[in-house]
């Protein structure tokens, strides 16, 4: 099992943002997280990569129970973009020391990396073709040239769980498709780490995710296979809405029904 979250909770203050979360994530399994604004997505997360603690709950992941196990250590094994993370980063510090700080997990370098860690983020940056980037600082990118160099430090410790959390937000058209290009790639590596993809939009689920998460107001409304998740019955009473659905090349792209229109 790659991530089992039992009976989890998240209150804060007076309002539970996450109520009695069970989710489990196997092995060869790529899920997508899907959720209207406010839906507890991102809170989810960042309790499953370690960087917040439920309420009441039990999360284990890669078969460590939280609570006995050294997060720091366990981090080197999950990969994370997020905003959330972006935040976080100094706006002076260069495309390859944060792809290299991946290998650490931690914000920034702080020890000499080895030669062949040197040898790796450079052919990172090759591989997401953006050696050009090298010694730019990451407040001098655009904003996908930023979800780029994240992704490639997510890769830097060969994690065996990479969390995509909205990469394609603020991205235009193709951007966006090229970074979904980026994720189809990684997902048919044979040593693919296992996805989770975090977004508000149906289209941006790939032919190579398996599952989905429906999360809604802090609850989970569905999750399962694609083929019974992703129907137009079951996204209506997800969206509160007549969905339609349209599917094109193995993707699906989803319409409001004429009567919410009117509505």
């Amino acid at each position: 099992m790659v991530i089992d979250v039992k009976n989890l909770i998240w209150q804060r203050d007076e309002t539970t943002i996450l109520r009695d979360i069970n989710w489990q994530v196997k092995e060869g399994e790529h899920w997508c997280i899907v959720g209207l604004n406010g839906s507890g997505k991102t809170s989810l997360l960042q309790m499953i990569s370690g960087y917040m603690w439920p309420t009441r709950g039990e999360i284990r992941v890669l078969g460590h129970r939280y609570g006995e196990v050294d997060l720091r250590e366990l981090r080197k094994s999950i990969g994370w973009v997020s905003s959330a993370l972006m935040a976080k980063i100094h706006d002076h510090e260069t495309a390859f020391r944060l792809v290299l700080s991946g290998r650490e997990a931690s914000i920034g370098l702080y020890s000499t990396p080895a030669a062949e860690d040197m040898d790796k983020a450079a052919e990172l940056l090759r591989t997401f073709g953006c050696e050009a980037l090298r010694d730019r600082p990451f407040r001098a990118l655009s904003q996908g040239e930023k979800q780029k160099i994240l992704i490639a430090r997510a890769l830097m410790a060969s994690p065996r769980l990479l969390i995509l959390d909205e990469p394609c937000t603020g991205l235009d058209l193709l951007s966006r498709e090229q970074l979904l290009a980026m994720v189809e790639k990684i997902a048919a590596q044979p040593d693919a780490p296992t996805l989770l993809y975090v977004t508000h939009h149906i289209e941006e689920i790939l032919p190579c995710f398996t599952h989905t998460l429906l999360l809604k107001k802090g609850e989970v409304a569905a999750a399962g296979e694609n083929q019974a998740i992703l129907t137009a019955e079951q996204l209506t009473r997800f969206f509160g809405v007549p969905v339609n659905i349209h599917r094109s090349r193995g993707r699906l792209w989803v319409s409001i029904g004429e009567e919410a229109v009117i509505r």
